[in-house]
């Protein structure tokens, strides 16, 4: 009983982290990142996928993202799809492979990312809090009943 609940807090506050690691990784912070563009939709002869599977997004550098579409069709769909999304970023095409050139982060932006990652941060820790005080909850409830001791419930 004090495993599954332990076992039960320890996978939901695993996948706070996990969701906390993802918003991360898509804030742009400076240097060019394939993930950056994951979460481009593109429109996939009638599907929306996600960019990364139809075509290949690579780091040329610090500064610029190649992303190489496996398909001469896809060229244009993926340049609308990388315009259109709300990172503000302007592809420049030549032949089949687009160059993305990341502008330089202004004094406003940092502030504004550094405000979305104590957000993202904060909501991260009130879900773990919250997470701890449910597993408590159940403990002293468990304890309440009789079903464990109370150097069990000290120990959990």
């Amino acid at each position: 009983m004090l495993n599954e609940i332990q076992q039960d807090a320890n996978e939901r506050m695993n996948k706070t982290i996990a969701s906390l690691e993802n918003a991360f990784s898509k804030i742009r912070a400076g240097r060019a990142h394939p993930s950056l563009l994951e979460q481009i939709q593109v429109d996939y002869y009638g599907s929306m996928v996600p960019i990364s599977q139809v075509a290949n997004i690579n780091a040329e550098d610090s500064r610029t993202l190649k992303v190489s579409p496996w398909e001469k069709d896809m060229v244009a769909v993926v340049e609308k799809a990388i315009m259109m999304s709300d990172l503000g970023l302007n592809p420049q095409t030549v032949g089949q492979v687009m160059r993305i050139p990341l502008p330089p982060l202004t004094e406003e932006r940092r502030r504004e990312l550094v405000r979305v990652v104590k957000d993202e941060a904060e909501q991260a820790k009130v879900a773990i809090r919250n997470i701890r005080r449910d597993a408590n909850s159940d403990f002293k409830e468990l304890l309440k009943e009789k079903e464990i001791s109370e150097d069990e419930s000290r120990k959990a």
